[in-house]
């Protein structure tokens, strides 16, 4: 089935939609490879949570406007990505509109179902980013139990899964469960943004352990490095109290 795709654009930003009012991808004019959304930016937070050069191995499944895919292949130059898209048109639209970057060493698109490859998949990937949703901002496969005990699978010990939830939707906390129970209860679901996203990581094998004080100055780095502001998030993990005693461990 072809996925009815839609574009707007409004004060400088072109969006994606998949012919209906939810925001599929966003893209700055001016600026192609910066992160637009505040979900988006999110899901780089696991760049404060591990020590360079991680990640090595990336996986994203969901292409969408390749907001991720641009990001890493920028500013991740160790980085290999895989990429895992569902639907032929979305990733021609990517590079027609959203400046999605041609295939090279360190980048691969893959057209696929990527519950499918995940579960066929032999290697081990240090992020696994899921951002999948059809037209009803449903995951479907990609928010059940059996795909995210395959991801957990295909971690490396340093690895880290990384989902966009959408708390407006009825089966959310359904979804958040399933998480924890692949994961043994090693989650963190970070506050919804203002759009209704929610950003969990989950991880299986080296713990992550961190103060606020040092994500706090990895987060500086990060900003002057790549330009990516992360400190916004840091302030409302802790109003939410999601690092008790200053500290965050999963």
């Amino acid at each position: 089935m072809t996925t009815p795709i839609d574009i707007s654009e409004e004060s400088g930003v072109r969006y994606l939609h998949f012919g209906s009012e939810w925001v599929q991808g966003a893209m700055r004019i001016r600026k192609p490879d910066a992160l637009e959304l505040d979900y988006t930016r999110e899901m780089m937070a696991g760049l404060l949570l591990r020590d360079a050069p991680w990640p090595r191995r990336v996986l994203l499944i969901g292409l969408g406007a390749g907001s991720l895919t641009k990001f890493v292949h920028r500013h991740l130059p160790d980085a290999h990505t895989t990429v895992v898209e569902i639907a032929p048109e979305v990733h021609a639209v990517a590079h027609q509109f959203f400046k999605l970057p041609d295939e090279d060493e360190r980048l691969e698109i893959v057209i696929g179902d990527g519950a499918e490859f995940i579960a066929n998949d032999t290697a081990r990937w240090d992020l696994i980013a899921v951002d999948g949703f059809d037209r009803n901002a449903r995951a479907g496969a990609l928010a059940s139990q059996v795909f995210y005990e395959a991801c957990r699978a295909r971690l490396s010990e340093q690895g880290l899964l990384v989902a966009n939830l959408f708390g407006q939707l009825r089966g959310y906390k359904t979804q958040l469960q399933r998480l924890g129970k692949a994961f043994d209860g090693r989650v963190l679901a970070l506050a919804p943004v203002a759009s209704g996203n929610v950003v969990a990581f989950a991880a299986a094998g080296e713990p992550v352990e961190s103060s606020l004080i040092e994500l706090r100055q990895q987060a500086a780095a990060l900003k002057a490095a790549t330009g990516l502001d992360l400190a916004p998030t840091l302030k409302r993990l802790e109003k939410a109290g999601l690092a008790p005693a200053g500290n965050i461990r999963f």
